[in-house]
């Protein structure tokens, strides 16, 4: 395990250098000139030619594409992702103070997602291709197929505007203020992995030992909870994980909508200010998250499935 494990971090080092370069490059060949918006917000007039330079000369946008790109790997290997175009206050500083508010979103969200998920689809196997079933697929199709922005605005309409049961945006209301956001969220992602548990189990529940515990008079239930689900972990925490990285992406829309001071929101508006180093450091830090994760999901199928050894050879192969 520990060597399966230092293979994948090795194999890391030229994933996150390429990830980089593409971070650095999309960031960089954005359209608009951010030197000219940072002259303005200065001055607070159109600016001259020799404003524009000295902006591109102190925003260190002067130099080649290659040298700027050297120049931004090693400072962020260093941890310095460089100072926002638009606050001036240091990149790094600026996420870690956003990411506590991106958390209270994304780790309900996850965990709603995931139970959701569990249960629905785990009925609709248990009651395959009756009443239940067919109704609960058509609503998690529904899901499936909800932009999550046009979600989150039904919610508000329904609950806020109407129904008055919970705030219409922001976090001053506490806890109430977390719901809307988190079912805004999970659901979406709770309707596609609640499917994929539901055709995972029947596939599993087609196999030899699942027959043969029906045919000694284990109990339909407890071959679905102790039989069935357990074998089906591999796949599932595969699509967990992969929620996850779309999780996150979804958090940009959803904290805009509910005015929420995320990552999200951070992100828009170092999209709508031409902020390339706080767009570049959202981009590699939401990269980083998802090969982390992945990371975790291979290393954890051997604790899920005794069977999965990571490296070890077949015996005919040795």
């Amino acid at each position: 395990m520990k060597r399966y494990v230092l293979r994948r971090l090795a194999v890391l080092i030229p994933t996150l250098l390429g990830m980089s370069f593409l971070v650095f490059s999309v960031a960089s060949l954005t359209p608009g000139d951010p030197a000219e918006e940072y002259a303005q917000r200065v001055s607070d007039r159109p600016p001259t030619e020799e404003q524009l330079r000295l902006a591109r000369q102190e925003l260190r946008l002067d130099r080649p594409f290659v040298v700027q790109y050297v120049s931004w790997v090693g400072h962020a290997l260093r941890g310095d992702l460089g100072k926002s175009f638009f606050t001036r206050r240091p990149v790094v500083d600026e996420i870690l103070h956003r990411i506590p508010f991106t958390l209270q979103l994304a780790v309900p969200a996850a965990l709603l997602s995931l139970l959701l998920a569990v249960a629905v689809g785990t009925l609709c196997a248990f009651y395959r291709n009756r009443l239940v079933d067919q109704v609960v697929r058509i609503l998690s199709l529904a899901g499936a197929s909800m932009p999550s922005f046009w979600l989150a605005l039904i919610l508000i309409i329904l609950f806020s505007v109407r129904l008055h049961i919970f705030p219409v945006a922001g976090r001053q209301a506490g806890l109430s203020s977390v719901v809307l956001p988190v079912i805004a969220l999970s659901l979406p992602s709770a309707a596609v992995l609640g499917r994929f548990i539901r055709s995972t189990l029947l596939e599993v529940l087609g196999e030899d030992y699942i027959r043969t515990a029906r045919s000694k008079g284990v109990r339909e239930v407890s071959v679905l909870s102790r039989h069935a689900l357990r074998n089906s972990l591999v796949p599932v925490v595969t699509a967990f994980g992969t929620s996850l990285g779309h999780l996150l992406a979804g958090t940009v829309v959803i904290e805009s909508i509910f005015a929420w001071p995320g990552l999200g929101t951070l992100t828009l508006d170092a999209i709508r200010h031409r902020d390339y180093p706080m767009l570049q450091a959202f981009i590699l830090f939401s990269g980083l998250v998802v090969i982390a994760i992945n990371l975790i999901v291979d290393v954890s199928y051997a604790a899920i499935d005794p069977r999965i050894r990571p490296g070890r050879r077949s015996s005919a192969t040795r």
